[in-house]
């Protein structure tokens, strides 16, 4: 480790290098969720440290949502439910077996996206720059990429049906870096949402829901009149503090509706 580097870390607090280590185990796949992390004496030691520090990192991980302190059993990576959101991540698949519907998804297409070939709105979603070898980038938070023909996203399209009928059309990208056998996936048989929170447990998310006239794109695939009425669920979700997955859900206005409880 060169002196640099040496600085840089230590100038990061201790309490901060453990969880950055724990959402570093965690987003590789080495603790899945509901699995047991290591003791807080265990990571003490590894990090020399008191358990004072230890207690905080997990105590902020666990107000974050990424962990769950469970007294006499010890800690686990938690998954997230969105308990406190209008609309939780929900997979479709299983909601409509559950009301006793037939469910069915066809992909429409799956594609890898390089740099070169990002428009802006997933350069702003994703936070990524595309910069030349000795430029400096404009924010520190941003990926910088240099090779305009590198793989950072993934896209897929889908159509979820009901008895039959289309229902949902799913637009979703994904981190390439962060998920790199997504793409792989059949998603006629495997559910998204389902398998990205199986892969990488979420730590936040924001969404939209908005009343749009639907694309050709759209319309075709809902089975609707162009610039028909529909409902768009665009929802972005975070993990290892970066967005994982940027993903647009359209309804048929006459189909679909939003409801719950207060």
């Amino acid at each position: 480790m060169t002196k640099v580097k040496r600085d840089m870390t230590k100038s990061v607090p201790a309490y901060q290098r453990i969880k950055n280590a724990i959402l570093d185990n965690i987003h590789s796949g080495k603790w899945q969720a509901g699995e047991a992390i290591s003791t807080e004496m265990t990571l003490a030691e590894e990090f020399g440290v008191s358990r004072m520090t230890v207690n905080r990192a997990l105590k902020e991980l666990s107000e974050e949502r990424v962990l769950e302190r469970r007294q006499g059993s010890g800690t686990f990576v938690a998954q997230q439910q969105f308990n406190h959101t209008f609309v939780e991540v929900r997979n479709i698949a299983q909601d409509l077996r559950s009301a006793k519907r037939d469910y069915q998804a066809q992909v429409v297409s799956k594609r890898t996206i390089t740099v070169s070939m990002l428009d802006d709105e997933m350069r702003r979603k994703f936070d990524i720059e595309e910069v030349a070898v000795s430029s400096h980038s404009k924010s520190a938070a941003s990926k910088k990429i240099n090779n305009p023909e590198t793989a950072v996203l993934y896209e897929v399209k889908i159509i979820h049906f009901a008895d039959g009928l289309p229902i949902q059309f799913e637009e979703r990208w994904v981190d390439a870096n962060k998920i790199p056998e997504f793409i792989e996936q059949d998603f006629s048989e495997v559910n998204t949402s389902e398998y990205l929170i199986a892969k990488s447990p979420l730590e936040r998310g924001s969404y939209t829901i908005r009343a749009l006239a639907a694309p050709n794109e759209i319309a075709e695939a809902l089975q609707i009149a162009p610039q028909s009425p529909t409902l768009v669920l665009c929802r972005q979700t975070f993990s290892a503090g970066q967005v994982l997955t940027f993903v647009k859900m359209w309804h048929a206005g006459e189909r679909y509706q939003f409801s719950g409880e207060l």
